[in-house]
């Protein structure tokens, strides 16, 4: 029997650490973060704000590490949200899970042509394609983005050290890339800044609007969530990973902030003058952070952060590049996805899952960086949804487990998650910021493709495990329907704005009306907060509303449940073998006859059935008594039961039972097998339960009925006895 490959556990400590913050860190902590952030907030109020955020993603990675060390799989968060809520909240969190890290890759890969524009001018500018929203696509950039993405899929499909080893290494060099010249400017010019906030905004409007960004600016510190299954060393070590990533990213995203406003061109009165002029700048007067490297520093400051910049965009590709395939992985092995996604090459890594993230994003190459900047800014509410869904699985399990303090902790992140969640919804609640209104629009957009996407998986989905929680879809929906809200009020601020522009334009330059200049201006400031107070009543009026929805349907539900439980108590008796718990015989004969009226529909997926047969039983009632016969036959039901988990399993006779192989047991069940024949040959010697068993699958037209799937495991369980008995095992 061939031995179904698993994920190689070869991920070291170093290796995770270098994971996580060579995820979370690229090419925007460089380049566009330190811009944004100086220009939102200045130098002080970005370092508070990022460190206020940074607090906030250490509660986030407490609660991640206490799902990491519950349930180390796979997928992450969908995993997580899979088993505590079941798979309609793990198909939400797959889906935009996905959308985060694919935008993420897909900005560091089009960062590359920006890259060698900076420092190596126009040569891959050439064969210009088109242009998309305002930016110039050119084969040549194309083709750059495309080969460095075949290259690092190259790696993460081969051998996972040699690309734990390239990430450390880089890991580290950004890191101390970072910190010495951040070192240099202070050494050179002090943590003396004037001003120190930007002028004109309240300065506590100023820090919320930088730590309401957190959710963007780590992600993938949770990237070896992943990757639990491939770690080697002990699950306790996850916490204090994290809580190191994270610390280190904070201090890098303030030291890059800060040394951005160390200098200036002598041109400028002060940093805020340079970096509202940045966009008409070029060269490395254009990127704040390698202008001050280069004061202080010279060439060598500019080749350290070259260096830097190149490292944070390969870690970055290879980081998102690997989290998304072992999501995709995951959903292949639930049959999410198809199947194929699910294997693993000759190196132990979703060759074919990597292939697939690989080709969709070389497609995204060639839409451009404008509209990639807009998908990237949809990740922000992606991110804060999914963080918010873990810290809801922590309250779930951790109170059922009565862990109160990890409880209390993740009920802090979901309420933290939700206020980002509103800022972001809700533009100009907290502060004056906003995205751009088609990111709004792209996660509109994003979520009714998530719509279309279940419903076809609904329809493939032969199990039934989905479907069953109407309570997330209705908040997906309600969610579309405040986006959509805001994103038609900002759309026709936008439209309005920019016609009453006009109007002004042409009324000021009439020499007689020179005077009422700004009126106009004034009058659409009363509009804007007339339309935002109005989408914040009507918005907080359809929350109510969603919220007794919800409540309403929990009663009606709990209702059908106890309604459901009095009536099947009297069938649950009947269906329950006394002796051992598990189900009885007649009730194997209803679960027959339904399957073999799904055969006839031919609705009827994959299963299994697994005929046990106990060694001895009757040489034991003969000699030791009945009693001794009855507590035999529960030692075996507990060996089956334990080990086929996530099966039915029906006592149908004296010594034979009957497991009903389903979902991951189906999948493992040649793994489980071997382990019950191995059981069973330690027995022998230790004069303990012997039990021979035979399995047999469904095999779809050849099988018209469940009896002829039994028949030919029975003929294979008396094979396993012939075996087991030729080892020494008793006989009837």
């Amino acid at each position: 029997m061939q031995k179904e490959r698993l994920l190689s556990r070869n991920l070291s400590p170093l290796g995770a650490w270098a994971f996580s913050i060579g995820t979370s860190i690229g090419w925007g902590s460089l380049v566009v973060t330190s811009n944004t952030y100086l220009a939102q907030a200045g130098p002080w109020g970005s370092a508070i704000g990022t460190a206020v955020g940074g607090l906030v993603m250490l509660i986030i990675s407490v609660n991640y590490a206490y799902m990491m060390n519950i349930y180390p799989e796979a997928g992450g968060a969908y995993a997580y949200a899979r088993e505590v809520f079941g798979y309609d909240h793990g198909f939400l969190v797959a889906w935009f899970l996905a959308l985060t890290y694919m935008a993420i890759l897909w900005a560091n890969a089009t960062s590359l042509p920006l890259f060698a524009r900076y420092f190596l001018g126009d040569e891959f500018r050439f064969g210009r394609l088109y242009t998309v929203f305002g930016y110039d696509v050119y084969f040549g950039e194309a083709l750059l983005s495309i080969t460095a993405l075949l290259l690092v899929a190259r790696l993460c499909a081969a051998r996972k050290r040699a690309m734990a080893g390239v990430m450390t290494v880089m890991s580290i060099l950004f890191t101390l890339g970072i910190t010495v010249c951040f070192v240099g400017a202070v050494i050179g010019h002090g943590l003396s800044f004037e001003p120190n906030f930007v002028p004109d905004r309240p300065v506590v409007s100023q820090v919320i609007g930088i730590a309401f960004v957190s959710p963007w600016a780590f992600i993938g510190f949770e990237n070896i969530s992943h990757s639990s299954e491939e770690v080697r060393f002990a699950r306790t070590k996850f916490s204090r990973i994290l809580l190191i990533s994270v610390a280190f990213t904070t201090v890098l995203y303030i030291f890059v902030t800060m040394l951005s406003a160390t200098a200036y061109p002598p041109r400028y009165g002060s940093w805020l003058e340079y970096i509202r002029d940045r966009g008409n700048l070029e060269g490395i007067e254009g990127l704040p952070a390698f202008y001050a490297a280069y004061r202080y520093m010279g060439n060598a400051g500019v080749s350290i952060l070259m260096l830097t910049l190149l490292s944070l965009i390969i870690t970055s590709l290879i980081g998102n590049i690997t989290a998304v395939s072992r999501l995709l992985y995951a959903l292949g092995k639930d049959g999410i996805l198809p199947k194929r996604y699910a294997t693993l090459n000759e190196h132990e890594t979703p060759a074919k899952a990597i292939a697939l993230v690989v080709g969709v994003s070389a497609l995204f190459c060639l839409l451009g960086r404008t509209a990639i900047g807009w998908i990237v800014d949809v990740t922000t509410i992606g991110a804060t949804l999914i963080y918010a869904l873990v810290c809801a699985t922590v309250v779930k399990l951790a109170g059922e487990r009565r862990d109160n303090g990890q409880r209390a902790l993740a009920i802090i992140g979901l309420a933290v998650m939700i206020g980002f969640g509103l800022h972001l919804v809700l533009p100009n609640l907290a502060t004056a910021d906003s995205l751009e209104n088609e990111s709004y629009f792209l996660f509109l957009l994003w979520s009714v493709l998530g719509f279309v996407f279940f419903h076809f998986t609904l329809k493939r989905d032969k199990q039934r495990r989905f479907g069953r929680s109407i309570v997330v879809w209705i908040s997906l929906f309600s969610l579309v329907f405040f986006v959509s809200l805001v994103w038609l009020s900002q759309f026709i601020l936008g439209a309005s704005g920019a016609a009453m522009e006009n109007v002004e334009r042409i009324y000021t330059e009439q020499a007689a009306a020179r005077a009422q200049a700004g009126v106009v201006a004034a009058e659409m400031g009363g509009v804007r907060r007339a339309i935002s107070s109005s989408v914040a009543s009507v918005t907080f009026l359809i929350a109510l509303s969603l919220a007794m929805l919800i409540g309403s349907f929990r009663v009606m539900n709990q209702r059908a449940r106890a309604n459901e439980i009095q009536l099947g108590v009297v069938q649950e008796m009947a269906n329950r073998d006394s002796l051992t718990g598990v189900k009885s015989r007649s009730a194997y004969a209803e679960k027959e006859k339904e399957l073999d009226e799904r055969i006839a529909r031919a609705d009827m997926g994959p299963f299994g059935l697994v005929v046990c047969d106990l060694n001895g039983l009757k040489l034991i009632n003969d000699t030791q008594g009945h009693r001794s016969g009855d507590e035999y036959i529960k030692r075996a039901s507990k060996i089956i039961c334990d080990l086929f988990a996530h099966s039915p399993v029906y006592r149908n006779g004296g010594d034979e039972f009957v497991v009903l192989l389903m979902g991951r047991d189906y999948e493992e069940r040649h793994a489980l097998m071997a382990a019950l024949h191995q059981k069973s040959v330690e027995n022998i010697s230790e004069d303990g339960v012997v039990i021979s068993a035979g399995l047999s699958d469904y095999t779809g037209a050849d099988d018209g009925r469940v009896r002829t799937v039994f028949e030919r495991a029975d003929a294979a369980m008396y094979e396993e006895k012939k075996l087991l008995k030729s080892m020494g095992a008793r006989t009837r």
